[in-house]
């Protein structure tokens, strides 16, 4: 579904991403995890077209990223959660999840409004379709925004660090709606996230950058073996890190 071959991005003379090939099928769902700094991120923000790449390219359903008219057909089937949660402070929860697939889709509004009732149920929200984001914890935000990625019913969800900013209460809230979705749905998945469990818990694959270059490519059962993954130091030192916080 995704393809990803030999991709460079730079900023100045920073090598962000340096030659990161990855095909991504239908229906997977696929930690990237690594340090800090190894190009998680950017890969992301890459995929769905908010950064220009230096090399390489990207193809989607077999559109190009980087062709403008092709970006515009992607998004409508590609949506993104990023770690902060962008909501519109002016808009109640339901219109914030039905602003896109009205404007962007054409989709009636009450249609739309029924489908965002149905993800709000879904995420345990049911009850804050008329609250303010202010109103909100930001737990309950982040369920907002995966809802209204969602909306756009994707054939593919990116998820940027979608618990880095929460506390361990709210972070457990937002991961449990993550694994229904992983398990009940056919939707391809790819998140960034240094939550190990989690990663462990709901991929069928791990792919591990390091210094913005695929290190590992791996199912997630043998990544995370002492026969796999593990026998490379450089990701035994970044688990035990992870296992260490």
């Amino acid at each position: 579904m995704i393809q990803i071959d030999n991709v460079e991005k730079r900023f100045g003379n920073a090598t962000i991403l340096n030659g990161v090939s990855l095909h991504i099928r239908r229906g997977d769902v696929v930690s990237i995890l690594g340090a800090s700094g190894s190009g998680k991120s950017t890969l992301i923000r890459c995929i769905n077209g908010l950064e220009k790449l230096n090399g390489g390219d990207i193809r989607i359903g077999g559109l190009t990223v980087t062709n403008a008219n092709e970006l515009a057909e992607i998004r409508k089937n590609v949506a993104t959660v990023f770690q902060h949660f962008n909501l519109y402070p002016h808009l109640k929860v339901i219109d914030n999840i039905t602003l896109a697939p009205v404007e962007v889709l054409g989709i009636p509004k009450a249609q739309a409004r029924q489908k965002a009732q149905e993800l709000l149920d879904l995420v345990g929200l049911a009850d804050k379709q008329d609250a303010y984001p202010a109103q909100l914890s930001g737990g309950q935000k982040q369920r907002v925004g995966i809802c209204r990625a969602l909306a756009m019913d994707p054939s593919c969800l990116l998820l940027d660090e979608v618990t880095s900013a929460l506390d361990p209460e709210m972070t457990s809230e937002v991961l449990d709606v993550l694994a229904d979705l992983a398990s009940n749905t056919g939707t391809t998945l790819i998140f960034v996230t240094h939550e190990i469990a989690f990663a462990r818990k709901i991929s069928n694959r791990i792919v591990f950058l390091d210094e913005g270059r695929v290190r590992v490519d791996m199912d997630k059962d043998q990544f995370f073996s002492e026969q796999g993954g593990k026998q490379d130091p450089r990701i035994q030192r970044f688990l035990d890190k992870m296992d260490s916080k």
